[in-house]
């Protein structure tokens, strides 16, 4: 099973598009890419395979449901800019982190994050949602010549009824597309249900097959056949 993994303090966002393209992910300096992992359920652990997904933007659309959270949430307002760590962020990641259960909640946004984000590996950018002077929402996003990638996201629970985590994605999106990119990369999610099948809900969805080293069309609806089988 392919699991590997190295550090880099610097790199250009050219070879990040190759990286992504595949099946690569980084955390700060942390670059990863692994096709299995353990899925915790019920005090147990079950072996499930990686998937990692990407939007082909040029063929995205939103539904009914995306469109219906995008006019929920216009009275706040949205900020785009080069990554900021501010206290209001690194309260905002303690709150939303309670979600977890205790083994797999992160410690801080340097889980996921360098020391200086806006210069290592290379600028990292945010997309903020605010309510009037209050921060609810964040999301940190790699920018390449080609694509978005979904760093990290995470929302103030007090604002549940707002779909925030789909909200803040949904931004993402319009985002990249006003800057003309190709793909969105989502990250990874698994061949059983999980936290991570929110990712699996949009339009334009592809698929990375690891034997294959190729990208496919998500069907969605085959895999969740070849689970319950």
């Amino acid at each position: 099973m392919l699991n590997q993994h190295f550090y880099q303090e610097n790199i250009s966002p050219e070879y990040l598009d190759f990286l992504l393209s595949q099946g690569w992910r980084h955390f700060g300096t942390y670059f990863f890419r692994y096709e299995s992992s353990y899925l915790e359920s019920e005090n147990e652990y079950l072996p499930v395979k990686v998937i990692p997904l990407r939007i082909f933007l040029p063929n995205f659309k939103f539904s009914k449901s995306q469109r219906k959270i995008l006019r929920k949430n216009e009275q706040f307002s949205i900020k785009r800019q080069l990554v900021k760590l501010t206290s209001e962020k690194h309260l905002l990641f303690e709150k939303h982190a309670l979600r977890f259960s205790e083994h797999s909640r992160p410690m801080s946004l340097y889980n996921f994050l360098s020391k200086t984000p806006d210069i290592t590996p290379l600028p990292t950018y945010n997309l903020e949602v605010w309510d009037k002077e209050k921060l609810i929402a964040c999301t940190f996003v790699d920018i390449t010549p080609q694509a978005f990638s979904s760093i990290y996201a995470m929302f103030d629970t007090d604002y549940s009824e707002y779909s925030l985590g789909i909200f803040t994605l949904l931004q993402e999106i319009q985002w990249a597309k006003e800057l003309d990119k190709k793909y969105l990369y989502l990250g990874y999610a698994y061949d059983k249900s999980s936290f991570y099948d929110y990712k699996k809900r949009f339009s334009a969805l592809e698929s990375y097959q690891w034997q294959e080293n190729t990208w496919v069309f998500f069907q969605k609806a085959s895999m969740e056949q070849n689970e319950h089988s």
